[in-house]
């Protein structure tokens, strides 16, 4: 399945985000490059990675490997916080780690510590997309109110926010403030705070002939918010991306979204 046949959302620039992507925190070393190579040759085309996860020279590696065209891989790495005043100089460090002369998406990992630092830190960001070094900007773990600071102040819109997401913390309202900015939500760890044995995530999964895992996978992606599991096991990386021939209905939906809402 090539990039052009997945779902994706669509950023600002025309740029195409697959909604399924694979996460490579915490796997890094020879682990880390063969659960990304594996994941190309399952047919994964958006990688996320970070600056702090020490792991883009391994992914950098396996893109090359893979056989697949840079164009063909989206690739989205992360500024740490504590890097304000030397972002140029990080980014090159990710360019070069990477292997890669742009990126696709940079997104601030986190908000700085210091409010005074978001405006001139997202400035950076909005330099360096406006080089094409990177195709697309945004951030990570932000509220509602400090994407609005960004916005107010410059005028331009994170094209992503990656937050914790699942079904148990699904929140209809802040999943329409984003949508209302324009802000694509991208979920993180959509497993670890997802009960899997629960009631409504097994009898749905039943009816499909799959998985509770795949059915929240499916879940964002019907919902058309990105999510971006990870795995170094190689079954498992199969599994979490065989979520394409099945949809939910919108009563399954509601079921699920119930969960977070109850």
């Amino acid at each position: 399945m090539d990039l052009t046949d997945q779902p994706t959302a669509l950023l600002p620039g025309d740029v195409r985000m697959p909604l399924l992507g694979f996460g490579t925190w915490q796997a890094t070393g020879q682990a880390g490059y063969d659960a990304v190579l594996a994941a190309l040759d399952t047919g994964y085309r958006h990688l996320d990675t970070a600056t702090v996860y020490g792991n883009e020279r391994e992914v950098g590696r396996a893109v090359r490997e893979s056989g697949l065209r840079r164009e063909d891989v989206f690739i989205t790495t992360k500024l740490p916080p504590n890097q304000v005043g030397r972002e140029r100089q990080t980014l090159e460090a990710s360019l070069e780690a990477l292997g890669v002369d742009h990126l696709d998406l940079w997104l601030i990992h986190w908000p700085p510590r210091s409010p005074a630092d978001s405006i001139p830190l997202w400035r950076e960001l909005i330099a360096a997309r406006d080089e094409n070094l990177t195709r697309a900007i945004g951030v990570s773990n932000y509220s509602t109110a400090q994407i609005d600071e960004l916005i107010q102040s410059t005028e331009e819109n994170p094209a992503v926010n990656q937050i914790e997401w699942s079904p148990a913390l699904y929140d209809r309202q802040r999943h329409a403030e984003h949508r209302d900015r324009g802000v694509v939500l991208e979920g993180y760890s959509p497993f670890k705070t997802s009960d899997l044995s629960d009631p409504v995530l097994v009898r749905i999964a039943a009816a499909h002939g799959v998985s509770p895992a795949q059915v929240v996978l499916r879940w964002h992606i019907d919902h058309e918010i990105v999510a971006i599991p990870k795995s170094v096991t190689p079954e498992r990386i199969t599994a979490n991306f065989d979520v394409f021939h099945f949809s939910l209905t919108a009563e399954e939906m509601r079921d699920i979204d119930a969960l977070g809402e109850g």
